[in-house]
C-alpha cells in the first residue's frame, strides 16, 4: 500500500514571526528548561523557523533577554494605596517578584540602564513617589538608580533560591549549621551573633526602609 505524498499547502500555516512571538517563546523555554536551555536555535526551533529568521526582529540574545525582562515587568502593578513610602514599598516588592519569576532575568536588570518601555513605566512612577516624598531633582534621580538596583539584587537572589528548589529556609540551615561549626578564637563576631545574623524577620522591607530613610537625609550635591 502507497503512501500518498502530503502537500505543503496542506500543513497548518505557521504563525506569523514578530518579537511579541519570540519574547514570548524564550519565556516559555525558560520557564520549562531553564536558563542553559535558552539558545537563538532552540527559539528558532520552537517557531519552526531558522535562525536567521529571528535576528530580523532581535539584534542577539542579549537583546532577547532584554526583552524578555521587559515583558516581565509589564506584570507589575502601578496603582497603590497608603502613603507614599507604602506605595513605593509595594511598587518594589512587585518589581522583585516579577524580576525573579524567571531565572537570569534579575541578572539583565543588574548589567543594564532600564531602557524597555515596561521598565520605564516603573522608573517613572518611582521618580513620581520620590518626588512625593519632597527630595530635589538630582537626589530623586539618583534614588531611583539605588533602588532600582535595589530591586534587581533582591530579585537575583530570590531567582537563585527559586531555580535551587531548595528556598530560604534551607540555605539559612546550611548556613547555620557552618556557623555553628566556626572556631570562636578565628570568627569572634560571627560566632557570637550566629542567632542574630540568622534571624527570620522581614527585611526586605527593611532594607527598603533603610534606604528610603537614607535617602531622605542625605540629598544630592
Amino acid at each position: 500500500m502507497s503512501t500518498q505524498p502530503i502537500s505543503r499547502r496542506a500543513r497548518p500555516a505557521k504563525a506569523p514571526l514578530s518579537r511579541d512571538a519570540i519574547v514570548r517563546t524564550g519565556l516559555e523555554i525558560l520557564d520549562r528548561d531553564g536558563l542553559d536551555a535558552l539558545t537563538m536555535r532552540r527559539v528558532a526551533r520552537e517557531l519552526d523557523t531558522g535562525p536567521a529568521s529571528l535576528y530580523v526582529y532581535v539584534a542577539n540574545r542579549d537583546d532577547l533577554m532584554d526583552a524578555m525582562l521587559d515583558e516581565a515587568l509589564g506584570q507589575v502593578r502601578l496603582a497603590w494605596e497608603g502613603t507614599w513610602q507604602e506605595q513605593l514599598q509595594a511598587l518594589a516588592a512587585a518589581a522583585v517578584e516579577a524580576m525573579s519569576r524567571h531565572e537570569g532575568l534579575a541578572a539583565v536588570a543588574l548589567g543594564q540602564i532600564p531602557t524597555g518601555d515596561n521598565a520605564l513605566l516603573v522608573l517613572d512612577r518611582m521618580l513620581a513617589l520620590l518626588k512625593q516624598g519632597g527630595l530635589d531633582d538630582t537626589t530623586a534621580a539618583w534614588a531611583v538608580d539605588l533602588l532600582y538596583l535595589h530591586v534587581a539584587a533582591a530579585a537575583a537572589e530570590q531567582s537563585t533560591y527559586n531555580t535551587k528548589g531548595a528556598g530560604e529556609e534551607a540555605t539559612v540551615t546550611a548556613a547555620d549549621h557552618r556557623y555553628a561549626a566556626l572556631p570562636t578564637d578565628r570568627y569572634p563576631m560571627i560566632t557570637s551573633l550566629r542567632q542574630a545574623l540568622l534571624s527570620p524577620g522581614d527585611r526586605d522591607t527593611w532594607s527598603l526602609n533603610v534606604l528610603i530613610n537614607g535617602i531622605l537625609h542625605t540629598p544630592a550635591h
